[in-house]
């Protein structure tokens, strides 16, 4: 004589339940991914504001201390640690309007020290009415030109005629 168990419909129906839920998972999970797509952050996507664009440009093309524009510098910077066998990182460009025509224009550098790695936040105030660019931390102020003057080349304190 077998016994029949009843558990074989309350089986079906724990399976449906469990599917149901994971269809309503998978389903909050699209919703959710979208509604970040279409609602993110200009800072996460400059190209989205053409003036946030504009000035991650400037500031990009603005001249350095060492080399023709900062981009270049840090490039640079990240090249010659490379190929010491350093550890350094150079992170995305991230830009936010501030007020009017100010944007602040931010880099993360991260570096590998001796036992432990460093970073440090670089960042610039770009002026789009005025095509200015100032540094506004201690670590973007190393790539700026000792003369920041737009457009005035770079002069040495020991050139001949000034006087010394």
């Amino acid at each position: 004589m077998t016994v029949q168990s009843s558990s074989a419909p309350s089986s079906e129906s724990s399976w449906s339940w469990i599917r149901t839920i994971h269809y309503i998972g998978y389903g909050l999970l699209v919703a959710g991914g979208l509604a970040y797509w279409w609602l993110k952050p200009a800072s996460l996507n400059p190209m989205a504001d053409p003036r946030a664009a504009e000035a991650i440009a400037l500031v990009q093309t603005h001249r350095a201390q060492g080399a023709p524009t900062i981009l270049q510098a840090l490039t640079e910077h990240v090249r010659a640690k490379k190929a010491r066998g350093e550890g350094v990182y150079l992170g995305e460009w991230r830009v936010q309007r501030l007020e009017g025509d100010l944007y602040e224009v931010r880099v993360t550098m991260r570096e590998q020290g001796q036992n432990q790695w460093f970073e440090r936040e670089l960042i610039w105030h770009a002026n789009l009415a005025t095509k200015r660019v100032n540094a506004a931390s201690l670590p973007a102020d190393g790539y700026m030109p000792a003369d920041a003057t737009p457009g005035a080349p770079m002069r040495s304190p020991f050139s001949p005629g000034d006087g010394q």
